[in-house]
This record gives C-alpha cells, structure tokens and sequence, in this order.
C-alpha cells in the first residue's frame, strides 16, 4: 500500500534538525524529498558522533526517505537546476530568513512565479510582520524567549533548558502538518499558498495552552502558570528499590489509590475530594504519593497499580528503552543495512495507518548522493551533467574505498 503522500514532490532546502525533521515526516508518509544542499552540506552532518564524515548519528535519525542533490546556489548553474526543480515540485521547504532566500532568488514571489500552485513554506525564528523578523534563531534561543527556560526556575530556583532541541522538534511537527494543510487546500481548490510557521510564536501559544492559566480571563482570576506543572513533587517517586512514574487522574484513579496505599479516609478528606480540590491542593496531593511509595519496591507497586487500572511506569534511562518489552513487542527498533555506514539502528514510523501506511524506503543519503539521477529527471544530458560538476555548480558523492 503507498503512503497518502505518494506521487508528491517535495523540494527541502532546509537545514539542522526543524526543517529535517519535517521534511522526513513526509518523506515518511510516502512523498519524494529531494534534498537541496550545499557544497559543505546540511551542518547536521557533522554533528555528534558518527562512523564516517558526514554521516553523524543526528543526520542518519532526521534524513531518511530523501534524495541529496549537491548543488552550488551561489553560481548561476546552480540556481537554474534549482529552478527546474521547482518547475515538477509541489512543494518548496525553506528555514532561511527572508532577506537570505530573498538574496538567492527564490522567495514565495519567485517560486510561485515558476509554480504559481506550489505550496512554499518556511519556518522562521520569528514572525516576518513583527521587530525581530530579521534575528537568527535557534531551539536555545526560543527556549530562553518563549518562558522554557524560566519554567525551570519557578521549579529549582534557577533558569535551565530541557536537555534536548524540543522546539526544533516541535516546530518541524507543526511544519509537516502545515505542508498536509495546505496541501488539501490545493488539492480542493487547485490554489498554492505561502505558509509560514514561525518558532517564537508558536511556541508562545505552545507553552500558554496550560500556563496562562489565570490570565485566560480579564480580569484575571489567578496568575500565569498551571500549580501542578511545577510542583516540588511532580517528579519519579521514590520507592524502595527505585523509581516510577505515577498519576492518577480521574475521581476512580484516586479513590482506588487511596484504598491502594492503605489510607482510604483520604477519599473523604476535603482537600482531595473532587477534582476542582485536587488542583488546589496539588501539592499536598503529591505529597501524599512522595511519602507511600518508599513502602515497597516498584514490582510490587506494579502489580498493585496494573490491578487497579492506576496510571504508572517504571522509571526507564535511554539505555533500558532498547530492551523495554512493550517497545520490543511493537518492534520499534530495527536494524537495517546503510549502503556506506553499515548496520545502523533506527525506530520505526511510530503512527499506524490501515489504509496508507508510511514506509521506511531508504536511509539517510550521502552528500550528493543522487545528484547524477536527480539531473537525469530534470533532462540534463550526460555531458551536460558533467560540465555542472566541472564547474562545481553541481557535486555529487563519491565512495571511498
């Protein structure tokens, strides 16, 4: 079965991890990504460890099921292929800011001048209307702007980031989904877009959903932030030979931990009595589950909570996921054979469909790995592909003995 983006070109100009990672999620669904990039290539390549240069662990996890075309932009070669490209694409995928692809000519006004029913969508640090349209940006920089970092200090005292590039990943989750948008406008009315997804603002409307919490309201009823979210005790509980996740959620959940825990008069007492209680006194809440669980070891809590149908999991490190039983049973994790970094481990496409599943077609390309069959598409002739990789305008990737 073909993945519901089969039969769409999508022309990914994009760099690091936001942009990558969108351009996989449809690669994924099925569409041809055709990589664009540069003589040094996408800077990802070069990050983290790796087996060979150029191929680092980071860039093989956010660039399957693409095409890489080296092509020099600088050099009016380049930009002719570029434009080729766009003339059979229906999708064009940018993260540059707006005077950068403006300078290189290939701006919405340009491209849709070329396809005027492409789907041209761009990821920005922030919004092209607002004082800071022109800043660079980066996860850091919209973590500290977008109040992540000070949500860490209303907990520990001190500002901090999450120890991991989650906006890039949320942004590049928000990109792919725009691009489907707007294509289902296309195919109902034939019309291309602009679409423009920018980090700072969506990761203010990303963080306020729970957090303007008071201030939903004017005038305000309480202030900003959401209690149980920073909470002291909101973290793994200790138990007598370890860790876990627990939350009880819904009226049965607490009533039957409560009788779990051996402290059934806790269901009557006020502060804990309907859920409206419970978040006020959050806190207390958790305090109560911060001092039961050291009473038994996690296997014994989890035979208690799985029988009482009370959320939990047991506190994993990044290495216990590899031999985590549900994930094993699911095969999330495959090995497959890379066509230069030999066998590498990778997840699975983690959404199911039963009618237009995603396929893992084939892993992260080399720089310039299709650029020869990419020109072929595009009907340069042989000799002509030749002189484009002469004169450097086009490079393409040779293996190394």
């Amino acid at each position: 079965m073909a993945g519901a983006l089969t039969g769409y070109r999508i022309i990914d100009l994009t760099t690091n991890m936001l942009g990558p990672t969108a351009a996989q999620s449809l690669g994924d669904m099925g569409a041809d990504i055709i990589k664009v990039e540069p003589p040094a290539g996408d800077d990802v390549r070069y990050i983290s460890t790796g087996k060979n240069p150029g191929m680092s662990a980071i860039f093989m996890n956010c660039n399957r099921n693409k095409r890489s075309i080296c092509l020099d932009l600088k050099t009016s070669e380049g930009k002719q292929a570029l434009k080729k490209l766009v003339a059979g694409a229906d999708v064009f995928l940018h993260t540059m800011r707006a005077k950068a692809i403006q300078k290189l000519g290939f701006d919405y006004a340009a491209v849709a001048a070329i396809k005027p029913d492409i789907v041209y969508a761009q990821a920005n640090g922030f919004g092209q209307q607002g004082p800071y349209a022109d800043r660079p940006a980066y996860d850091d920089i919209i973590q500290a702007a977008s109040g992540f970092g000070m949500l860490n200090k209303r907990l520990y005292g001190k500002p901090g980031y999450v120890p991991m590039p989650i906006i890039d990943k949320i942004i590049g989750v928000m990109l792919g989904s725009s691009v489907t948008t707007a294509l289902l406008h296309r195919e109902r009315t034939g019309e291309g877009q602009f679409v423009e997804v920018p980090m700072f603002e969506s990761i203010v409307a990303f963080n306020l959903v729970e957090h303007l919490y008071g201030k939903v309201f004017e005038p305000p009823v309480a202030e900003m932030g959401y209690p149980r979210a920073y909470n002291q005790y909101r973290r793994p509980f200790k138990t007598k030979d370890g860790y876990m996740g627990l939350l009880p959620n819904t009226q049965k959940h607490w009533q039957d931990f409560f009788d779990i825990i051996g402290k059934p008069a806790l269901k009557d007492d006020p502060r804990f009595i309907d859920f409206a209680q419970r978040t006020i006194h959050v806190e207390a809440l958790y305090e109560v589950i911060d001092n039961a669980l050291p009473d038994k070891t996690n296997g014994e809590w989890m035979q208690l909570f799985e029988a009482g149908d009370i959320p939990f999991a047991q506190l994993n490190d990044l290495d216990d996921l590899l031999q985590e039983p549900h994930l094993e049973a699911v095969n999330l994790f495959k090995q497959i054979q890379h066509q230069t970094e030999g066998t590498i481990r990778t997840t699975d496409i983690p959404v199911q469909y039963s009618k237009s599943p995603g396929d893992i077609r084939r892993l992260a390309p080399n720089l310039g790995e299709h650029t020869e069959q990419i020109l072929a598409e595009l009907d340069y002739s042989s000799t002509e592909i030749q002189q484009l990789l002469d004169s450097k305008a086009a490079s393409k990737f040779t293996a190394t003995e």
